[in-house]
């Protein structure tokens, strides 16, 4: 570590401890060669992958970008924020642990129908008639028996 007074790389660390929260570690550090005494701090950088649109461009990965698109499939079903949260974050997990530096937009919009496919059944349908660009009501019933639960069929004892 550079000192930031003398420009010196000859820095020892005094104290470390680990922040509240877990996320980042505080070094106190002081230079060999002019005694001074100076903070560091450490965290781990994650970088999520580039989204790669249909028309081949990239672009940053926005939470906000996928959050609003959940909470627009979302909008008057019951499913709380807590819920949104917990999505978000496995969609982001998986993200992260695919070791991909880019992944497709579609590829992020099968992430969501996932996910809305667990939260909420009209939910799903709602994003997925947007993302799969329905024409017609058969792609909507395809979309609808996808997400269907075939149904128990309950004995009698006649």
């Amino acid at each position: 570590m550079k000192c930031p007074f003398c420009s010196s790389f000859d820095t020892q660390v005094i104290d470390s401890r680990v922040s509240e929260e877990g996320d980042t570690i505080r070094r106190r550090r002081r230079c060999t060669a002019c005694d001074r005494r100076f903070t560091t701090y450490e965290r781990v950088e994650l970088m999520m992958p580039a989204v790669v649109k249909r028309n081949g461009t990239r672009v940053e990965y926005d939470p906000a970008k996928l959050r609003g698109s959940l909470n627009l499939a979302l909008r008057k079903r019951p499913v709380g924020t807590e819920e949104v949260d917990a999505a978000v974050a496995r969609i982001e997990e998986r993200l992260l642990t695919s070791g991909k530096r880019e992944i497709s937009s579609g590829n992020l919009g099968e992430l969501v129908m996932d996910e809305l496919k667990r939260l909420d059944h009209v939910a799903y349908v709602r994003f997925a008639s947007v993302y799969k660009s329905f024409e017609n009501i058969g792609e909507f019933i395809r979309a609808i028996d996808e997400i269907k639960v075939p149904s128990k069929r309950v004995k009698s004892d006649a």
